[in-house]
Formats: structure tokens, C-alpha cells, sequence
């Protein structure tokens, strides 16, 4: 026995060791890769004085470029910069995709260890910072980590001191999925507690408050400034007409008139009037409308790449552009994965879609700005085939000549520039036709006064981002999306009244008002937090953070729901990211409330009077599954019905 477990004691620690040596030769070789990248870059910019004025001499040559000139013409000082590119430069600056960082704000380099997980396997999985700046050139990335608002601030500072030091020097744009909710999916927002917090974008929609919801942009483009982001990868103008649909908590509803006004007043607000160097620049998505989804099936995945429209119903869904994003002169749009089915004359996804990208968006609509597609349509990756849906059959470089051609300028998710150098240099692609892209992406830089200089101060970013009076103005929100559906004269309830709290995250919040007990049976009145029912998927790896399919209670979740609420008067409060099925539960129950991330404290206060409750639903609750499943997908509020209509919401009689 024990010359058997010397054996094995010698067999796991060869196998550590093993490990360890392969794990620092791993290492090792990205570390040298580091250095032999950082070795393409050259010195920082110096300044020069011309007039009694400073400037940036960006390509190192001793003299004042127009493109370095804060006084010259936009478009000369665009022309000049182009006209100074090489196609490798050029191809670099049509890419988007993410990057990493560590704790400490530095460029991520290596594989580190660290308790953060999505941290630790972002820093295997993606490419090092100097790999995609030095040698790819590209300058647009979006981040995915979540630190302190200094941290934030340090990390755009070291990536733009990287930048600097390129042929040209041209800056970084850092862009950003929603920071300022309570979700945190790396496929589509990001909790960031430094930020000020507000409901999901249902819940801006609940309060029918334009002018709140542009005060929610103007807060968070002076959250996102502070810390270098200048790019928001939204807002959503899609419509939640199927409920089905995993991205519905990312829109403002299924009413599209509803959904423009949201969409202006958000664009407006992260803007301003127009574009300019205090902005964060909008990439609003997911032209032409990203919510038919069949049978509610996302398009991130292979089964939901179909978009249909049995109602037909296509021009309904470009209303909250036409009306809200245009209007608003969003500086950049961004198409979804989707095939729209018979709507174009083939039937190829939007990204891939010249119909919907030249035809209906830049010569109809006379869209002028940056067109990106959303992330990793051309090469397969850990997390997924390529989005490539109606053009599977394509090679990746007949990939990215197709989304060229089909009129867009910059690809979402992917860092392969040399394939557009090869169909630039083998006669497939002008270079007039990518310098038109190019502009267009350099432009909105000098806008947003990168050039100029795209440095934040990290002391003052910590004073900014979650100022008080942007917390209070976000709990504002919260109190004002809050939707009561039912109220039996329960509600609001009495100072002292005995709570028990069920499925709370921190219940102790109603001894502000009531009196909290840990029996049921001690109970004045039983309140219950449900969330909105999904399928669990782990297929693939971004199906984790989607919550898709059913939205009705099966048994087993009933089970351990209405037995409690059949014991005392009750109230349900449910968390509605997705059109839930609250029928069983709204027999029994004396009050029913719908929320879009609201904090316990402010539920609490609502609970007790202390605040009326005044949100409006932006989309109606299905009364059952076969009236969710008989639905059109492209048609709004249409299920057979409703246990609760689009725009119902109560209050507290006075």
C-alpha cells in the first residue's frame, strides 16, 4: 500500500511539475512576444508651440501637421491624417474588439491568476494590449472589466500613452456596453459599482420620462468621460414584439413611438445637440430592428439567426430610428446578427445586407456616419462559430469583402486587418472605398477631441463617477419605474407592520418602515421576489448570460411560491426582464409589483407609502404560454389576453 501511494505521489508531483514548466514557457513566450511588440513602437509625442499655442506633434516629424492642428478645418484635418496612412493603418482603425486590463490599470500582457474570473479568462483568451495596438494598429477597443473609477481612468491613460507612441499617433477610442445597471453579462452590460446605478432600460421606458431618462444620459456621459470612455455600444432602439426574445431587457419596450422617444432622449443626453468634444458618441443598434426573433431564439446563436415577420411589420420596427436615433444625429449605428427573411433580395444577415446597409440606411435614410457590425461575424472563436448567418459558406476573407461591400465600415469583435490589406493589395477592395471608412471613423475621433488630447485626470475621475447627487438621481429612477400592477387594498402598508421576506437579498432594508420576522406565521404579510423564468442553456458559452426561452413558472418554482402565499395576505414583487407569466400567482395574491432593477431599500419604500408608485409598463404581461407562442413575432402587444396591457400601472389612492 505504501510503495502504492509513493507511486502515485510520484506521478502527481512529475504531473505538477510538468504542468508548471509548460505553464512558464507559456508565459515566457507572450512575455518576449510583449516586448518584440512594444519594440515596433516608437517615442512619445512632444509638444510644439506655434502662435503661442500648444500642440501635439503626433507623427514625431518636427513640424505642425494639419492633422495636429486644433485650428484647422475638420474635414482638412481628416484628409491630411488619411492621406498620411498606410493600408496597414488604415485596415487597423477598421476594428473593434475587446481588450483587457489588470487591477492596477495597466495594459494586460500576460495570463494572470486572479479571484476575478471573467479577469482571469479574458487575460487567456484575448489578445495582448501591444499585440492589437503595435503590431495590428488598430485604435477602437471596447472594455469588458469592471474596477474603480481611477483604476478605469489609469488603464485609458496607459492605453492612450501606447497609442501615442504608433507612426501617427492616433488615439484610442474606448468603447462600452451599459455600466449602469445591475446586470453584468460580458455579452451585453457590465455592473460597474463605481458608477451611478438605474433601472435597465424597461425601467427608463416605465417612467415615461423624457426628460429623466436625457438627465440619465448626461450623468452617465460624464461618468464614462471621466474614466476615457468615449464610445457607447448603445442604446438598444430594438422592439421587444416577442417576449420570448433573451435581449428584451436591453430595449426600451415593444411600442415603437415609445421606444423613439426613449431612444432621442438617451442619444441626446450622452451627446448633446450635436457632437463634441465633451460627447460620448452613441452607437445606437441594432438597425434595422433586432427583436422578430424567431420563436424569441437570440441570433448570437446558430438556431436563432432567422428573423421573421408574419405580420409584416419590417417598417415598424425602423421607427425608433427614423424618429429617435436620427433625429437625435446618433453618431453611429450598429446591425444585428440576424437575417431579416424575405424583406431584402437575399437572404443574408444584416452586417452582410446591402440592401439594408447602402439601399435603406445610407441612401434612403441618409445615415452619414459609422457603420459597425456587432461582434464576430467573420472567424470562429471560443465562444462560438462565426455569426456569419446566410453566408456560412464563405471563406472569412470573402467574409469581411462582403461586409465591405454591403456598405459598412467597421467590424465588431474581430482583430484580422491583414485580410483587408490582402483584398486591398490583390485589386478585391479600393482604397477609396476604405478610405471612406476610414474618415468616417477619424472623424468622429477629432469630434470627440482625441486628438487634441485623449488624457483624463484619474484623481478627478474617483470625485466624478457616483457623485452623490448622480446616486440620487439614479434611485430617482428607480422610484419612478416601478410598476404596480395589483393592489387589493393591501398596499401601502402600515408603520410596524410584521414582514416576512422571502428570496430578498438583503430583507433586513423593510425595519426602516415594518418589522421583519423570520416565521411566515408571525406574519402580518408575506412579500415574495420572483425573477422572470428561462430555459438554462450552456451549449455555448455566452448562452450562460442569456435568459431565453419559457416564461411561465413550471411546477416545481410554483411549488415552492403559491403554498407561501396562500398563508397570509401577499405581495409579489417580480423582476420583469422579460414579459413574465404571473397568472398563477396574480389569483392568489392581494398586490403584484413590476421592477427593472430597483434596489431593495426603494422597494422598501414603496412597500410602506413612503414613495407612489407611478411606472407604466412598456411592454404587456402574456396571460399564458400558448397566447405568448400564437403571437406574431415583428407585431406588438398582440398575445391573447393579457394579463396586464402595455401601459397599465397603478398607483396609491389618496
Amino acid at each position: 500500500m505504501k510503495r502504492a501511494l509513493k507511486i502515485i505521489g510520484i506521478v502527481l508531483a512529475t504531473f505538477v511539475v510538468i504542468i508548471a514548466i509548460a505553464a512558464t514557457v507559456y508565459y515566457v513566450k507572450l512575455s518576449n512576444k510583449s516586448k518584440e511588440n512594444m519594440a515596433l513602437l516608437g517615442e512619445e509625442a512632444q509638444m510644439l508651440s506655434q502662435d503661442g499655442i500648444q500642440f501635439r506633434d503626433l507623427n514625431k516629424n518636427g513640424k505642425l501637421d494639419i492633422y495636429e492642428d486644433t485650428r484647422a478645418n475638420l474635414e482638412d484635418r481628416v484628409d491630411n491624417l488619411v492621406s498620411q496612412m498606410t493600408v496597414e493603418e488604415k485596415a487597423g482603425s477598421m476594428f473593434v474588439t475587446m481588450i483587457g486590463m489588470t487591477s492596477k490599470g495597466e495594459p494586460m500582457e500576460t495570463p494572470i491568476i486572479t479571484s476575478d474570473p471573467l479577469t482571469m479568462m479574458f487575460s487567456f483568451i484575448l489578445p495582448s494590449n501591444s499585440e492589437m495596438v503595435a503590431k495590428k494598429l488598430m485604435n477602437s477597443f471596447n472594455i469588458i472589466s469592471s474596477f474603480e473609477a481611477d483604476i478605469l481612468a489609469r488603464y485609458n491613460n496607459n492605453l492612450q500613452k501606447m497609442a501615442e507612441r504608433t507612426r501617427l499617433g492616433i488615439p484610442v477610442t474606448i468603447a462600452s456596453d451599459p455600466r449602469h445597471g445591475v446586470e453584468n453579462n460580458p455579452g451585453t452590460a457590465i455592473f460597474t459599482p463605481a458608477f451611478s446605478q438605474w433601472p435597465g432600460s424597461l425601467g427608463l421606458a416605465a417612467t415615461r420620462d423624457t426628460q429623466l431618462v436625457r438627465e440619465f444620459g448626461d450623468i452617465a456621459r460624464q461618468e464614462y468621460n471621466a474614466v476615457g470612455i468615449r464610445l457607447a455600444l448603445h442604446p438598444m432602439a430594438d422592439l421587444a414584439t416577442e417576449p420570448r426574445w433573451g435581449r428584451a431587457n436591453g430595449t426600451f419596450g415593444e411600442d415603437a413611438h415609445l421606444s423613439a422617444m426613449m431612444t432621442k432622449a438617451y442619444v441626446l443626453g450622452f451627446q448633446g445637440d450635436s457632437l463634441n468634444a465633451n460627447s460620448v458618441a452613441c452607437m445606437t443598434k441594432h438597425f434595422s430592428g433586432g427583436g422578430p426573433q424567431m420563436n424569441g431564439e437570440d441570433a448570437h446563436f446558430p438556431y436563432g439567426r432567422e428573423q421573421v415577420y408574419p405580420g409584416d411589420n419590417f417598417a415598424y420596427h425602423v421607427i425608433p430610428f427614423t424618429e429617435g436615433a436620427f433625429p437625435a444625429k446618433t453618431a453611429q449605428i450598429m446591425p444585428y446578427y440576424g437575417i431579416p427573411v424575405g424583406q431584402t433580395d437575399e437572404d443574408v444577415a444584416f452586417g452582410f445586407n446591402k440592401a439594408v446597409i447602402t439601399n435603406l440606411l445610407r441612401d434612403s435614410l441618409k445615415f452619414e456616419g459609422v457603420v459597425c457590425t456587432d461582434w464576430g461575424l467573420i472567424t470562429d472563436s471560443r465562444s462560438g462559430e462565426a455569426r456569419a448567418w446566410g453566408v456560412e459558406q464563405l471563406s472569412e476573407l470573402e467574409r469581411v469583402k462582403k461586409v465591405i461591400e454591403a456598405g459598412c465600415d467597421q467590424f465588431g469583435g474581430e482583430a484580422v486587418p491583414g485580410m483587408i490589406v490582402e483584398l486591398v493589395k490583390t485589386g478585391q477592395l479600393t482604397e477609396e472605398r476604405i478610405n471612406a471608412s476610414v474618415k468616417r471613423i477619424m472623424k468622429d475621433k477629432f469630434i470627440l477631441g482625441l486628438f487634441d488630447d485623449p488624457y483624463v485626470d484619474e484623481a478627478k475621475a474617483a470625485q466624478i463617477a457616483g457623485k452623490q447627487e448622480f446616486v440620487n438621481k439614479g434611485k430617482e429612477a428607480q422610484r419612478k419605474s416601478v410598476v404596480l400592477l395589483k393592489n387589493e387594498n393591501i398596499l401601502p402598508l402600515k408603520s410596524g407592520t410584521k414582514v416576512y421576506a422571502h428570496n430578498w437579498f438583503a430583507p433586513e432594508v423593510i425595519n426602516n418602515f415594518g418589522t421583519l420576522v423570520d416565521n411566515p406565521d408571525e406574519a402580518d404579510v408575506i412579500v415574495v421576489r420572483v425573477s422572470t423564468p428561462f430555459d438554462p442553456r450552456s451549449e455555448f458559452l455566452l448562452e450562460r448570460f442569456f435568459h431565453q426561452g419559457r416564461l411561465y413558472f413550471n411546477e416545481e418554482e410554483l411549488a415552492g411560491i403559491l403554498p407561501l402565499l396562500n398563508k397570509k395576505p401577499s405581495i409579489v414583487i417580480t423582476n420583469l426582464e422579460r414579459p413574465a407569466i404571473l397568472t398563477e400567482m396574480d389569483e392568489v395574491a392581494s398586490a403584484m409589483i413590476g421592477e427593472f432593477g430597483t434596489s431593495e431599500d426603494i422597494l422598501s419604500e414603496i412597500l410602506f407609502g413612503k414613495v407612489n408608485p407611478s411606472g407604466k409598463l412598456p411592454f404587456e404581461l402574456p396571460s399564458s404560454w400558448e397566447a405568448v407562442q400564437n403571437q406574431f413575432e415583428d407585431v406588438p402587444y398582440d398575445s391573447q389576453d393579457p394579463l396586464y396591457q402595455f401601459g397599465h400601472g397603478l398607483t396609491y389612492e389618496k
